[in-house]
C-alpha cells in the first residue's frame, strides 16, 4: 500500500530508512511509536516530542543534529494522517518565513501475529525539494535509520516483557 497521496510528490526528493523486521505485533508498535514522553528513554534522533497527535496538532521535538555531529535543534511539524498500527505522518508546511516543505511518513506492516515491519520517508516537496534533499537527505537517512534500530529494539523489549507479565 502506498501512503504518498502528495500533490506535486517527486520520488527522487524521498529519504527512505531502512526497512527493520520487528519481533512485536503491530499494536505493540504502535504503542511505543505514539508514547512520545518516552522518546527520550529510546529515540536517537527525536530527543523530546510534545503533541496530542489529533489531525492538524502541532508535534514539537528536540532532535540530535545530525548535520554537525552534535548539539540539537527545534522543529515543529504538524499531525496530518494517523491510521493506528499502520501509519503515523506529520508534514512541514511552506510558509512565507519557511519556504521549505516535507512529510514524514512512519509505516508499519504486519508479518504476521507477533511480527511486523518498520520504516520511514520523507518527502521533501515544493520548489526547494530537490534543493532541500542535496543539503540533508544524506544526514536524514541516517537518523532514520537510526530510530528504526531503536525503535525495533525498544518494541521487542517491550514485546517480550509483556510477554513475561502474562507468563
Amino acid at each position: 500500500m502506498s501512503y504518498f497521496p502528495i500533490p506535486h510528490y517527486d520520488p527522487q526528493t524521498l529519504v527512505r530508512s531502512i526497512t527493520v523486521d520487528i519481533d512485536a505485533p503491530t499494536d505493540v508498535v504502535w504503542r511505543v511509536l505514539v508514547d512520545l514522553e518516552r522518546y527520550p528513554l529510546w529515540n536517537p534522533f527525536c530527543l523530546s516530542a510534545v503533541s496530542t497527535l489529533r489531525m492538524g496538532a502541532p508535534v514539537e521535538m528536540l532532535l540530535a543534529d545530525y548535520a554537525r555531529g552534535e548539539g540539537t535543534f527545534t522543529n515543529t511539524e504538524y499531525v496530518c494522517a494517523i491510521v493506528p498500527e499502520r501509519l503515523l505522518s506529520w508534514e512541514l508546511v511552506a510558509t512565507e518565513e519557511s519556504p521549505y516543505a516535507a512529510r514524514r511518513d512512519q509505516v508499519i506492516e504486519a508479518v504476521d501475529a507477533n511480527r511486523c515491519r518498520y520504516y520511514s520517508t520523507d518527502a521533501f516537496l515544493g520548489d526547494h525539494a530537490h534543493e532541500i534533499m542535496n543539503e540533508t537527505g544524506g544526514w536524514v537517512k541516517r537518523a532514520f535509520d537510526d530510530t528504526a534500530l531503536a525503535l525495533k529494539q525498544r518494541s521487542e523489549q517491550v514485546f517480550a516483557r509483556q510477554r513475561n507479565i502474562k507468563a
